[in-house]
């Protein structure tokens, strides 16, 4: 009768154990999970907080944007296109509307008439986090797109 019992016992044991440890898993996957989306909601919260001129980052962002927009050609477009295809398909819109109004913001500055390719190589750089600047420039190595004359943007 003992021997039953601790045969029973064990029989019983090994199910109970797969079961807890994997509500364990997926507990910490999805705690992961919620992680990681809470951390891009919260960037993406600081950039809508308005700044001290009252607008905020997204504002400015969008500002630029329409403001540029007639200025656009159909070859600078293109040129956005080429220079954001690094980035990730999720992030690219995101990355190209950041881009753009950088561009644009240098293009309506310089009172220029249309943005031209030193534009947007200004705002790509200058628009790419400091973080990335390695693969900013081998990606421009790669494309034969010289960037020594905006270096003095690379290293600020």
């Amino acid at each position: 009768m003992y021997l039953f019992n601790n045969l029973l016992y064990a029989a019983v044991e090994g199910p109970n154990r797969w079961f807890m440890n994997s509500i364990a898993f997926w507990g910490f996957v999805m705690l992961a999970t919620m992680t990681v989306g809470g951390f891009f909601m919260f960037r993406k919260f600081l950039k809508v907080l308005p700044k001290a001129d009252g607008k905020s980052k997204l504002d400015w962002q969008n500002y630029w944007v329409e403001r540029s927009r007639p200025l656009w050609t159909d070859e600078a477009k293109g040129f956005l296109d080429k220079l954001v295809s690094p980035v990730p398909q999720a992030f690219r819109d995101i990355a190209k509307h950041s881009i753009a109004a950088e561009i644009g913001k240098i293009t309506i500055e310089s009172g220029a008439s249309e943005v031209t390719r030193d534009h947007c190589i200004k705002g790509y750089i200058i628009a790419t986090p400091k973080r990335d600047n390695k693969f900013l420039m081998k990606f421009l190595k790669k494309n034969e797109i010289d960037y020594l004359p905006y270096q003095h943007l690379i290293n600020k």
